[in-house]
């Protein structure tokens, strides 16, 4: 285990020109990328969804254009594990392997889609590319423009599928989910080598996410507090930064909350 890893990053970014009104992928590239959740209704709005991802993985492996990914993440004493296979008309499986401590399981989900998508986007001649994972919940936050404690991870994969949508307007995404208990046999392969990993960290001790919050949490108040202070909007639309004794105002956190 690499424990370089082992830190608290940032996590917010509100003022990256990513989230900055009239550049927001859901309403340039709209068009371009879709979501398709599975019903949990009854058995056979289930067996429903899994012939379509039948069909999906047909279609697929007869055209070279098209990447399949399946991929999946989990957590486990402390160490998350993502697996993805990604699958090409006639080409080997592409398996990539990643883990980490002290982060959580949506960070997780949103770095393997971010690895996925600069994988697929840089093979040659592929132009479509179709995700299928059972974390839908964090592939449509890559979508969501409101502010919100991931936007540091999204800024990278806004960024790789707008310059994937601009090559070519009919280059397109398709987020398809598949809950693990549908056991659909491609991400049913995925599931089982992710849950069989098992790793220990060289040192325990500092798996905790006690033992690195305080100095890297300091780091990103302090950043944050040279960010406001250097606004030009100080005053404006933010609130005062001055107290009652005219001294700054210091950003504080509690158990992992700033």
């Amino acid at each position: 285990m690499d424990n370089r890893f082992n830190k608290v990053f940032p996590s917010s970014d509100p003022f990256n020109k990513e989230f900055a009104p009239g550049s927001w992928l859901i309403d340039i590239f709209s068009s371009q990328f879709s979501f398709h959740s599975s019903t949990k209704q009854s058995n056979n709005n289930l067996k429903t969804h899994i012939h379509l991802l039948d069909n999906i993985t047909l279609k697929s492996s007869s055209d070279p254009t098209y990447a399949l990914i399946v991929s999946n993440a989990s957590i486990k004493n402390h160490i998350a594990t993502s697996i993805s296979y990604i699958h090409i008309h006639n080409k080997p499986v592409i398996k990539t392997f990643y883990h980490a401590v002290n982060v959580t399981t949506t960070e997780a989900e949103l770095f393997t889609i971010r690895c996925d998508i600069n994988q697929a986007t840089n093979l040659n001649g592929i132009n479509k590319i179709i995700i299928i994972t059972d974390s839908i919940h964090a592939e449509k936050r890559i979508f969501n423009p409101s502010s919100h404690s991931f936007q540091i991870h999204v800024v990278s994969i806004s960024d790789e599928l707008r310059k994937f949508f601009v090559k070519n307007c009919d280059n397109s995404i398709k987020l398809w989910e598949c809950p693990s208990h549908c056991e659909w046999f491609l991400h049913k392969v995925v599931n089982k080598k992710t849950k069989k990993f098992h790793s220990k960290p060289y040192y325990p001790y500092k798996s905790s996410w006690d033992f690195s919050k305080k100095s890297e949490c300091n780091n990103i108040l302090m950043r944050w507090e040279m960010t406001f202070q250097a606004s030009d909007k100080k005053g404006h639309q933010f609130l005062e930064l001055l107290n009652n004794d005219n001294k700054p105002l210091k950003l504080t956190y509690s158990k992992g909350r700033s």
